[in-house]
């Protein structure tokens, strides 16, 4: 089929590559001409594993281009898929400006019918609010679908390729068998595609991820019941990970979740509940926790220092999870923010993520960035562990024990090894553990 997907950001660029990869003729759109640009020079915008090699191999083949000619790329497709970013406005709702916009360009430029799928993440009732103005604008028929993307940073073209399922929202019969064809090849082995109508469609990712957070703020609230009564957490969430109902997957506790996705879209599942004069007083809940628990490495470093004025504190990891440049909503940006508050001096590094994240704290007197795990925590009198990367997950105590000036160290992701950190002489603090090394 001939393609286009509108937004070239972590969903655009990953559907646009995966379906060019299949035969696809597709043609990626954004309004950026500087992405544009790296894009056509094979350099990709985004970190995300294997994502280079797909777009140069398609690239190569004519499969993939790239244009900020939005008015020319819809002409003659068949289907156009909508990434543009709904970023969450200042009432706690994701703000459709640009694909309001996006969407008026495309009804006044497209020159035969259309199927208009919608892969942003967008409020209850978008595509019915998109229907109203292609119904209204354009003089052919645009069908919109509700087809919510499910994809992990770091670890995308694997959740796109083989995905555990795929939800097709439309109440058009012709436009579901098109999208039935689309995707078959990435489910020739079974059929994952589930139909339903487009809010409902809509309401699966919000509810999803809402689900998953609280899963998440539900074990971090549990590790400081576990730190109360000295308890080991990770020994919990086995136990309650081998139960068949309940199952391992985003049990582990930490310093809270961060990212484009679960924050912004449970505080626009909330605006909905409010709007409707309903309360979702779990999902409520789940936002707090999260809240707070950002801080509580800090909180721990305050019992245990007393004071942090002056000190010197290493931060591994800025990026909100591994495999990723992503640094939205990030914890690290709360740790550092409340360390310079208390007069720590930051020294802080990351393998990938580290020029995003100078974008909104630059360097200065008290913040400084490093090349890697071993110049960082030279000199320092603690360092914490806030984003697991593989370099970071076993490191060389010994020598660690060597460059820095203190002997606290806090495992903001309950990775470390408490024996290895013991046997050289250090005193290990995590996330709903006994500590370790205590003198």
């Amino acid at each position: 089929m001939k393609l286009c997907v509108i937004g070239t950001g972590y969903v655009g660029l990953v559907a646009g590559a995966a379906f060019a990869d299949y035969g696809n003729n597709v043609i990626c759109v954004d309004i950026d001409p500087e992405k544009i640009k790296m894009l056509k020079e094979g350099k990709i915008p985004i970190y995300e594993p294997g994502l280079d090699k797909i777009v140069e191999r398609n690239a190569k083949k004519g499969f993939i281009t790239f244009t900020t000619d939005i008015v020319t790329a819809v002409k003659g497709v068949k289907v156009i898929f909508m990434a543009v970013g709904t970023p969450q406005g200042d009432d706690g709702n994701a703000d459709l400006k640009y694909l309001e916009q996006a969407t008026k360009t495309v009804a006044s430029s497209i020159n035969s019918d259309v199927i208009v799928v919608h892969k942003s993440t967008v409020p209850v009732g978008t595509a019915s609010k998109m229907q109203e103005i292609y119904d209204k604008e354009s003089k052919y028929k645009v069908s919109v679908v509700s087809n919510p993307e499910f994809l992990k940073e770091g670890d995308a073209i694997n959740d796109f390729m083989k995905p555990e399922r795929i939800i097709i929202g439309t109440n058009d019969e012709t436009t579901r068998a098109t999208m039935h064809e689309l995707y078959s090849p990435f489910v020739r082995t079974r059929d994952r595609i589930i139909d339903m109508d487009p809010i409902s469609a809509e309401l699966t990712k919000y509810a999803s991820n809402a689900f998953l957070a609280t899963r998440i703020s539900f074990m971090n609230d549990l590790s400081r019941l576990c730190d109360l009564v000295g308890a080991d957490i990770e020994l919990i969430r086995r136990g309650m990970g081998s139960d068949s109902r309940i199952g391992p997957k985003f049990l582990y506790p930490g310093i809270g979740y961060g990212g484009s996705c679960f924050p912004k879209d449970i505080s626009a599942i909330l605006y909905l509940s409010r709007s409707l004069d309903s309360r979702l007083s779990i999902v409520e809940e789940t936002s707090n926790v999260n809240d707070t628990q950002k801080g509580l490495v800090v909180d721990k470093m305050l019992r245990h220092f007393k004071s942090l004025n002056g000190m010197t504190v290493a931060v591994l990891g800025l990026a909100f999870k591994p495999n990723t440049d992503d640094t939205r909503e990030a914890p690290a940006k709360v740790i550092i923010r409340r360390l310079k508050e208390n007069g720590a001096n930051v020294r802080a590094y990351d393998p990938v993520a580290q020029e995003n994240f100078k974008n909104e704290f630059p360097e200065d007197a008290n913040l400084k960035y490093c090349n890697g795990l071993y110049e960082t925590v030279t000199g320092a009198d603690a360092a914490i562990l806030c984003t697991e990367w593989k370099e970071f997950q076993q490191p060389d105590f010994e020598r660690i024990s060597k460059l820095m000036k203190g002997r606290a160290l806090f495992d903001g992701r309950n990775v470390w090894s408490r024996k290895e950190t013991a046997r050289c002489g250090f005193r290990l603090e995590g996330i709903g553990r006994p500590v370790t090394g205590e003198k």
